[in-house]
Order: structure tokens, then sequence, then C-alpha cells
């Protein structure tokens, strides 16, 4: 357990550096928008084309590791939905609150936090992760907030904007052109490589530091209390729940013959072990959800993750 603590503690003390320096005003709120602009505009999308396009096209089309992620993905949105929607929690509080439950933080954290653990092998499943979360998960639970009549938009007026939305978002973008280049076996010119190399270098302490800058804003920016009862169990769902669905869900399958190796497996589990995406927060606050719920729940679930996590990885590893 302290040999995993040794390697995860770095990735977790970057994310409470940019938390203490959002609240003590070392970093102006003004420029957190600039950060969360490099690594998803720059250094998030080099670093995932790089693993992409060193990772073999089979691993990045694995409709067995999909499948399982998608299922347990639908299970964890279909539950907390059932079990959190209350009188003073509509459909749209409630959708996004589920979005949270099976949104993991791979893009910023997973990544570069499971190439470190486990090795850049760990890269392809990951990969098929982020494009199920981007593109079913969040166009599912956006679809769901719309059902109360929330906001100023319906289903299917929600539902444009969220695939225009992940159409403008370069992550999908960059995993495409990385699989394309491993399908082809393209390289890059040396210069062109470096480039690209220097950028994905910078996305992992740079995310991390943005994550916490995120959520100490969050925090600061929140002005009604919010009961406990209304969002931790939502974040101990995402710690404990998921991953206990995605080993059960796997193992089942893996017993009736579907073609999932105990390494994706080992992967899909320590994902699903994250603490939830901290752009949900944005997404939230984009369709007039209880965004103060949302980010106590990513806030839990982020300092909660260290010791979760990395009992995970003990566990599995």
């Amino acid at each position: 357990m302290l040999s995993v603590l040794l390697i995860t503690f770095p990735f977790f003390a970057l994310v409470l550096c940019g938390y203490l320096a959002a609240r003590r005003g070392v970093l102006p709120q003004p420029a957190i928008p600039g950060l969360n602009a490099f690594v998803l505009y720059f250094a998030l999308p080099c670093m995932l084309y790089r693993f992409g396009a060193s990772t073999p096209i089979a691993q990045l089309l694995d409709p067995a590791v999909a499948g399982v992620y998608v299922l347990c993905a639908l299970v964890m949105v279909g539950a907390t939905v059932a079990l959190t929607r209350k009188a003073h929690i509509g459909w749209n509080d409630a959708a996004f609150g589920a979005l949270v439950a099976a949104f993991p933080n791979t893009g910023f954290m997973g990544v570069p936090l499971l190439v470190a653990l486990l090795g850049a092998q760990s890269a392809g499943p990951a990969i098929v992760t982020i494009v199920v979360d981007m593109v079913i998960t969040s166009s599912l639970c956006i679809a769901l907030s719309r059902l109360d009549g929330a906001g100023t938009h319906g289903v299917g007026v929600a539902l444009k904007n969220a695939f225009k939305g992940m159409a403008t978002n370069p992550m999908p973008w960059s995993i495409a052109l990385g699989a394309l280049a491993s399908a082809l076996q393209f390289k890059l010119p040396g210069p062109v490589d470096k480039t690209i190399a220097m950028l994905a270098d910078a996305a992992s302490p740079v995310a991390l530091f943005t994550i916490g800058a995120v959520l100490a804003r969050s925090q600061m920016n929140q002005h009604e209390q919010v009961p406990a009862r209304d969002y931790v169990p939502v974040a101990l769902a995402k710690l404990l729940v998921h991953p206990l669905l995605v080993w059960g869900v796997g193992t089942a399958g893996m017993a009736m013959g579907v073609p999932l190796t105990p390494f994706a497996l080992t992967v899909l589990v320590l994902l699903a072990a994250l603490p939830s995406a901290s752009n949900v927060s944005l997404l939230a606050e984009k369709f007039g959800a209880n965004n103060g719920r949302v980010a106590r729940i990513i806030l839990v679930s982020t300092a909660l993750a260290f010791l979760s996590f990395s009992a995970a990885v003990a566990l599995l590893t």
C-alpha cells in the first residue's frame, strides 16, 4: 500500500496545490479559464494523440471494453437517478448527479495516473472509456435533465447542443487522429513530433493543478448550503459502487466468454474508482442544474479518492 501511495501522492498533491493556490488568491479566479483552455485545447489533445498513435488500433476499437463500460455507465445513471430524485431534486439535478456518479476524471487525471501505475498499455482501454463518457453517458444525462422542463431547452435542443459541444471538443478529435495514425503507422516529422511531445508532457501537471483550482472556485462561488445527504452518498457511489459494479460485470462477462482480458478489466475498474470528472460542473451550470451540489460531489470524491483509489490499486495490482 505504501508503494502505491508513493506513486499516487504527487498526482493528488498537485490537485491540492491548485486548490490552495485558488483559495489563497495566489492564482486569481480570472486566470483559471486560461489554464483550463491550455489543458483542453493544447496539452491534453497532444497527450491523447500520442497515446492513441502509439496504441495498437485493435485496443482502441475493443468492443468488449466498450460494452462492459457502457453497460455499467447505464446502470450507474439509472440507479442514481432513481435513488436521488426527490421533491427538491428534479430530473435536472438528478441527471447531473448521475453524470458525476458515472463519469470519472479519466482525461485530466486517469490517463496519466494509470500510465504511471500500469504502463503505456493502459492508455488503450482508458481512451475507449473517454469516448463512451463523452458520446453516450453525457448525452444521456443531458437528455434526462430536460424531462422536467427545467431550463429553456427541450430534449431535442439539449441533445443537439450536447453533440455540438462534443464536435467542438478537441479531445475526441485528437483520439480519432491518433487512432488513424496508429492504423496507418503514420509518423510525424521530427520537429512537429517534438512540439507535440512537449505539450503532451505539460498535460498531466497542469491538468491536475487546474482540477484543484476549478474545485476551489466552485466552492468559493457557492452561496447556498447543500445538505450532506444530497451529495455525500453520490460521491461514495462514485468511489465504491462504480468500481465494484465494473468488476462484477467484467468478471461475469469473462466467465461467459466475453473476450475481455484481465489487464483490461483492471484498467476499467481503476478508471471507475477515480473521482468524478471536474468538467461536469461546467455542464451543470450551463444547463441550470444545482451546480453547488455537483461541485460538492466532485470535491468530496476527489478528496476521498486519494485513499480509496490507492486502496483499489493495492488490491488489484
